[in-house]
């Protein structure tokens, strides 16, 4: 079942198509989800419940590896991106899964054209990156989730902590 929500970008345009025809709201999350934790798994619950009751999409774009090395650095990503992909679309409150080869889900956004395009809560409406490529189509820019209080890249690190031989 998993496999069958990660799909190709022209594929998942298809899809969404078909989904507006059926009034069905839009939202797109996205992130490089290296070490899958419960700050993603409220970030992507958040996204969900954005929709109007029971008609919302949730496509997650997952960064590629090469957009992930050149946002966190060498050695990352952990995961490949199939593997990444496969855990979010895991998740019950995911529909579909994209993977996107740049730095910015700027592109996607564009081409997707989401209603609602959700942000975790490291930002603020205001300085989402792509806000002004959402508002250009009139979508609106939604931060959800819980307070940024879990990383990966802490996890990492005190995974390195405890285990340092």
């Amino acid at each position: 079942m998993t496999q069958q929500k990660i799909i190709s970008l022209d594929e998942l345009l298809a899809r969404l198509a078909e989904h507006r025809q059926r009034g069905q709201q839009i939202i797109l999350a996205n992130g490089c989800f290296d070490l899958l934790h419960v700050g993603h798994i409220r970030y992507l619950e958040g996204a969900k419940a954005l929709a109007r009751e029971g008609t919302g999409i949730l496509v997650v774009g997952v960064n590629s590896d090469a957009s992930v090395t050149q946002l966190k650095g060498v050695g990352r990503p952990l995961l490949a991106a199939s593997d990444r992909a496969q855990l979010v679309a895991a998740l019950r409150a995911v529909d579909y899964v994209v993977i996107f080869d740049a730095p910015t889900v700027a592109d996607l956004i564009a081409q997707l054209r989401p209603d609602i395009h959700a942000k975790g809560t490291d930002y603020a409406t205001d300085n989402v990156p792509e806000r002004a490529v959402v508002a250009a189509y009139g979508g609106r820019v939604a931060i959800v989730g819980d307070p940024k209080r879990h990383s990966t890249r802490e996890l990492i690190a005190e995974i390195v902590r405890r285990f340092r031989r």
